[in-house]
């Protein structure tokens, strides 16, 4: 079986190396044929001489290829390179995109591989992903939604609790289950869904292009699916600071609500958007009303309001 694994790093070159070493370790214990292409999106940092001479200092020359981006495109740009370059130079069964910012364990990826080659009704699959004590980290979904949006901004229990099942962030499987989508850290793909869609939308710059590839993907007819047994350790928010929520939250980057603005309108068309706009200005500002009367510890994004009411298609408007 034929395997090719993109690494897509940007400012995290040591990281982007020790991911490197962890994932030849654990390939080379299998029988796949398999290479490894590690996409620099033009780092300003020297992350790129340190993957280059990792790759020459361990004689990985035949298992690593570095290509070096002459911009940084952001995460569907990067990972789009490697996929081309993969499909052009290998030929791959198997796509596997993989964050700079993770560890493999042990059977991460043969756990992945073998699950899509034995299982011919699933096409997309991604690893269970865990912090280096072991802790579980979220990594499958529900599509967002309307209902999905008043659950995450209003930050009321009796409102989570009643429409639990529409909530994007879902109780971690135990055993291997189809999903709607998985965390973008790890995510496997059968060729054929290339073939069959393409690549990734580019004009997402970094936020919710999997989400989108993956729905695309489903549209098409393929399934996505979760697989615990496939374990990673992810240093979540490594690169952007903004997933990892046990930190303060950092202000919100303008190419997060673009990304998010856009997959709303492509996805579920003007006058969704519109209501999906609607009803997180509406229950963000009951939670800050609520956190303010009952003074609630808050860990906010700052100016978060503000910035979501700029950057909604109630100012910007419908065009993607």
């Amino acid at each position: 079986m034929k395997l090719s694994v993109i690494v897509l790093n940007y400012n995290t070159g040591a990281l982007a190396t020790r991911c490197l070493a962890s994932l030849i370790a654990d390939l080379e214990q299998t029988d796949f044929d398999f290479h490894i292409c590690v996409v620099d999106n033009h780092s300003p940092d020297d992350s790129a001489t340190l993957l280059e001479n990792c790759i020459n200092d361990n004689d990985w020359g035949d298992r690593a290829t570095l290509i070096k981006s002459a911009k940084n495109g952001g995460y569907a740009y990067g990972n789009n390179l490697g996929i081309r370059h993969a499909i052009e130079q290998f030929d791959p069964e198997y796509v596997w995109l993989v964050n700079p910012d993770t560890v493999m364990l042990p059977n991460a990826a043969s756990e992945l591989i073998n699950f899509l080659a034995d299982n011919r009704q699933a096409d997309l699959c991604g690893s269970r992903l865990q912090d280096e004590d072991g802790t579980l980290q979220i990594s499958a979904f529900r599509f967002p939604s309307i209902i999905s949006e008043i659950i995450d901004y209003c930050q009321l229990g009796l409102i989570s609790n009643a429409l639990a099942e529409h909530a994007v962030i879902m109780p971690a499987p135990e055993n291997n289950a189809r999903v709607d989508w998985v965390a973008g850290a790890s995510l496997m793909i059968r060729r054929s869904v290339v073939d069959d869609i393409g690549l990734m939308d580019e004009d997402y710059f970094l936020y919710y292009e999997e989400v989108d590839y993956i729905l695309a993907a489903q549209r098409a007819g393929h399934s996505c699916w979760y697989v615990p047994s496939s374990k990673i350790i992810h240093m979540v928010g490594a690169a952007t600071g903004i997933s990892d929520h046990r930190k303060q939250a950092p202000r919100r980057p303008q190419y997060w609500f673009n990304s998010r603005r856009r997959y709303f309108l492509k996805n579920k068309g003007p006058l969704y958007a519109l209501l999906a706009d609607i009803a997180v200005i509406l229950s963000y500002s009951f939670w800050l009303v609520r956190s303010s009367i009952q003074r609630k510890q808050t860990n906010n994004p700052p100016k978060f309001l503000r910035d979501f009411i700029g950057n909604s298609v109630l100012v910007k408007g419908f065009r993607l």
